[in-house]
């Protein structure tokens, strides 16, 4: 947890992002750009959200500087204490997130043990839940900027959603040209943003230096001593402020910690709160501005810029939505939690821009039928602020099992932090559940269905495993007993992918029966994921021989990794191990075809759900590289 290691191991994230020759300022532009879309663009909406009819509150002194002062401390306690400060050290080679947070608190306990099975139903949980973070905050964020329209021109009212949808459309066309090129402006756009929310923040604050008050925190406990137990609810707009918050996690293998917390601590925090604090003073002057405290603050000769400004912000937010999408979809195929699909690379130097055809379209869809369901952005409001608060709660939770058993010099501190931590979380989900008729069960049963077939896709896989081992057959034993009467050898060399180290694979067994040839040299061959970002050179590839030119081959790659297993195998001469001609190498993998069955592990319901994600998965030989001219499939079915 020393800073040493904590800038080791951001440098070490930023090398394997192809950033190890940017400077810091440098790389504190590319965080504001990328990591703070979301949160930036929480001013939109956030109090006007908070004076909402279904609140019931008045823009009096009191309720404004109390709200104004929840806000603040939220902003402290949650993202400057809890996530720029604590929790960004729980980093994993390198890498943040909750799925990279819940594989460093599995690995401080019992392998295989209860509580380690209970830490990975809680991290993909949360991953679930980010998903439906991930269709809320596009619709949002836009809907927000756009109805800026209806404050200049109330007659443009019926164009909001239109426009919404088309701007939409286009940012997720877009995604397939990747974000190289449009990500080099979204630094400098970003800072201009937070300039402007600070330079308006600063012009209503000065017409009413009351609002400077707020940062008194009892102003925040006399909201709730004055509006009674009901004033709990009032944190379902108060985390509208923080949303975001976990992005800044979950980026960290992308700029490393040290850009965001400048980023945030320098320009973030201090515009955020100063844009707040003129909202208030606005209302304070006005209490008719509550109908869109952020637009009516916004000085008239300012408003269509702004408007402009506010739009472009909100695409930002959308874009580092919809790529955090794409990394925890490829950190969950990589960890077995969901099919393999296409994953396409957009950029030659950094690692981490990828576009995912699939999440793409599928998010896509689910955004835009958010956005002509809810229509606004105050009815979203409502929807949202639940997937967050609970993606949060548990990343408090995994955070006390890491501090536990990792830090024992900072947990005496850390823990009780972490008490403090929980209390506040969960006051958001309760706010936020409490909306769960309103429209906060959208995110809710998103995540849940995202996490039946997360787990549906995950356990299909371990018990189509226990099948194929059951039938199969073991090396130690087939081997000998082959070599006793050899089949006709060809040249070449055979590769047969296998998941099961120890058995034979179908495919060979199929080449033998039909085709009654043994290559003359063959190699099987296993690709494993390790619970790392990044695979240790030392242990990407171990071979061992077993006679008779028989191999027996591991390819290792981390969770972050785009696995190129001809690359990998024409690298193995380099720890010894045999040469492999690309064009006098052939591989073979059976592609199994699912029967569900009633009287196995799992309800018929779910087998025949993995059956049809079976079907529809992109093949292993796609997915690992495999040119489709040197690969031949053979077909197995098999019951489970």
């Amino acid at each position: 947890m020393a800073d040493s290691s904590t800038q080791a191991s951001s440098a070490t994230a930023a090398a394997h992002h192809g950033q190890g020759n940017k400077g810091l300022p440098g790389l504190v532009v590319g965080a504001i750009g990328v990591v703070f879309g979301d949160i930036g663009t929480s001013p939109l909406y956030t109090l006007k959200e908070a004076f909402s009819p279904h609140f019931g509150l008045v823009g009096n002194h009191d309720t404004i500087l109390g709200i104004l002062s929840l806000v603040f401390w939220a902003l402290v306690v949650v993202v400057t204490l809890k996530y720029v400060t604590i929790i960004m050290r729980a980093d994993n080679d390198g890498e943040g997130g909750i799925m990279a947070l819940m594989t460093l608190a599995q690995r401080t306990l019992p392998k295989g043990g209860q509580s380690a099975y209970v830490v990975g139903i809680l991290g993909i949980f949360g991953a679930s839940l980010f998903f439906g973070d991930g269709v809320i905050t596009p619709a949002i964020s836009v809907l927000g900027a756009v109805e800026g329209l209806e404050v200049a021109a109330p007659a443009l009212h019926s164009w909001i959603v239109p426009i919404t949808v088309a701007i939409l459309v286009l940012v997720f066309a877009a995604q397939r040209f990747g974000t190289e090129k449009i990500g080099k402006a979204f630094g400098p756009i970003c800072i201009l943003w937070f300039l402007s929310l600070g330079a308006i923040g600063v012009w209503n604050i000065l017409r009413d230096p009351e609002v400077l008050k707020a940062f008194n925190p009892v102003w925040g406990f006399n909201f709730f001593v004055t509006h009674g137990w009901h004033s709990v609810l009032i944190l379902g707009a108060v985390v509208l402020a923080v949303t975001g918050g976990e992005a800044l996690y979950a980026d960290m293998g992308h700029f490393g910690a040290r850009p965001i917390r400048y980023g945030w601590y320098i320009m973030v925090l201090p515009c955020l709160m100063l844009n707040y604090l003129g909202q208030g003073a606005l209302v304070l002057e006005n209490p008719a501005a509550v109908r869109n405290p952020f637009y009516e603050a916004v000085p008239e000769w300012a408003l269509y810029p702004m408007i402009i400004l506010a739009t472009m912000a909100a695409v930002i937010a959308s874009q580092a939505v919809i790529t955090g999408a794409y990394s925890v979809a490829r950190q969950a195929m990589q960890l077995g939690y969901i099919p393999r699909m296409t994953v396409k690379h957009t950029s030659h130097d950094t690692i981490g821009q990828i576009y995912v055809p699939g999440v793409n379209w599928m998010l896509m869809l689910a955004v835009l039928a958010v956005v002509l369901a809810f229509g606004s952005s105050t009815r979203l409001a409502t929807a949202y602020g639940i997937s967050v608060s609970a993606t949060m709660l548990i990343d408090t939770l995994l955070l006390a099992l890491v501090a536990r058993a990792l830090w024992p010099k900072w947990r005496t501190w850390v823990l009780p932090l972490c008490v403090l931590f929980f209390i506040v979380d969960l006051g958001f989900v309760i706010a936020n559940g409490a909306k769960f008729f309103d429209g906060a069960w959208f995110p809710l049963a998103l995540g849940v269905v995202v996490f039946t077939l997360l787990r549906t896709w995950r356990r299909g896989r371990e018990l189509l495993g226990t099948e194929i081992r059951k039938d199969g057959i073991g090396l130690d034993s087939f081997l000998p007993g082959l070599m006793l009467a050899p089949p006709v050898r060809v040249p070449g060399t055979a590769v047969f992918l296998t998941a099961q180290t120890g058995m034979v694979p179908h495919a060979l067994l199929h080449n033998l029966k039909h085709n009654k040839v043994l290559h003359e040299r063959n190699v099987f061959l296993t690709v494993d994921t390790l619970p790392l970002p990044y695979a240790p050179a030392d242990k990407r590839l171990k071979i061992e021989e077993i006679g008779d030119e028989f191999y027996r081959v591991i390819v290792k790659f981390g969770f972050m990794e785009t696995p190129d297993v001809p690359l990998a195998l024409m690298r193995s001469c380099d720890k010894g191990g045999p040469y492999f001609d690309p064009m006098d190498t052939t591989f073979f993998a059976s592609r199994e075809t699912i029967v569900a069955s009633a009287h196995r592990g799992m309800p018929i319901w779910r087998d025949k759900l993995f059956a049809a994600m079976h079907r529809n998965a992109a093949p292993a030989t796609g997915f690992f590289r495999i040119p489709g001219n040197r690969l031949v499939e053979l077909g197995a079915q098999v019951e489970i």
